[in-house]
């Protein structure tokens, strides 16, 4: 008998997968047709069943996942009606408590993301942002050496190293300009020393250089010449901040507008809730008894 059920059971599902390929839209409309299994007043409908599973399988395949797939439907399902029976009542009202309370928090926090999203104030000014570095700065200290410099790496057996050398000394317009000329015959260059780099990306770039050499070459105003059998490193050092200087504007300036847009963003909320507790007992919706 019950090998009789399984096989019913097996045709019954192979002739929904037929008819999920050739009459899908003709399934939807007959909900008995479309059901693949039920327990208790609760079915399972081929629709509830996601068809990546099962499209591009064979018909063996299809019934294989099919099946699986029905009992783990009803194995959960049973499990929820038992755990009904047998856990305690408070246990069970305390998730429905936190099930209640994740769904409130889900929505308001969505509806929260979408009122920021929608404010056309995102951008942050330089006298804001500056004003709030003066401020701030020294909490804002140098965690790791920072350098400004301009540096060439030429292949080792350049003819003209003492040239380039000068150049990047004097570094006048016209250096420039003859510098980035030539370029394509460089190693690696950077012309531009307004920017702060960290020690450990200049000790990556400049291999002679090491933590155990690096006080040596990188001090202000300092021009280096360094070889290896890579090529030859020409450097000039602008300015040099050590660990717990305060770290210039430039170099915090987007850990500053990060900042500063969590704190417009939580100022905004606040605002916002102040503003619809207001509403609420203007229009009397909301009474507080003292």
């Amino acid at each position: 008998m019950r090998d009789r059920k399984i096989l019913s059971i097996s045709f019954g599902l192979m002739g929904l997968l037929f008819c999920l390929q050739s009459c899908e839209s003709f399934l939807r409309s007959e909900v008995q047709e479309n059901a693949v299994a039920k327990l208790g007043d609760q079915y399972l409908l081929l629709e509830d069943i996601p068809s990546y599973l099962y499209q591009n399988t064979s018909p063996q395949d299809s019934l294989a996942i099919v099946n699986d797939y029905i009992n783990q439907w009803a194995a959960k399902e049973l499990l929820i009606q038992k755990s009904l029976i047998n856990l305690p009542v408070a246990k069970m009202e305390a998730f429905d408590r936190l099930v209640a309370n994740y769904k409130s928090d889900l929505y308001t926090l969505a509806y929260k993301e979408a009122l920021v999203n929608s404010r056309s104030d995102t951008l942050i000014g330089s006298d804001e942002l500056a004003a709030f570095y003066a401020n701030e700065q020294q909490n804002f200290l140098v965690k790791e050496k920072l350098i400004r410099l301009r540096f060439v790496s030429l292949p080792r057996n350049y003819s003209d190293v003492a040239l380039i050398a000068q150049k990047l000394k004097t570094f006048e317009e016209a250096d420039i300009r003859y510098l980035d000329s030539i370029s394509i015959q460089f190693n690696k260059l950077n012309l531009n020393d307004s920017i702060w780099v960290p020690l450990n990306r200049i000790l990556r770039e400049i291999g002679p250089l090491a933590r155990d050499n690096e006080e040596i070459y990188l001090k202000k105003s300092q021009f280096f010449e360094l070889k290896d059998s890579l090529g030859v490193y020409l450097g000039q050092v602008q300015e040099v901040l050590e660990v717990n200087d305060i770290a210039p504007l430039s170099y915090v300036k987007p850990s500053l507008e990060q900042i500063l847009k969590i704190r417009r963003k939580q100022a905004f909320l606040k605002q916002i809730e102040r503003d619809i507790i207001d509403e609420a007992i203007k229009n009397k919706a909301l009474e507080i008894y003292n």
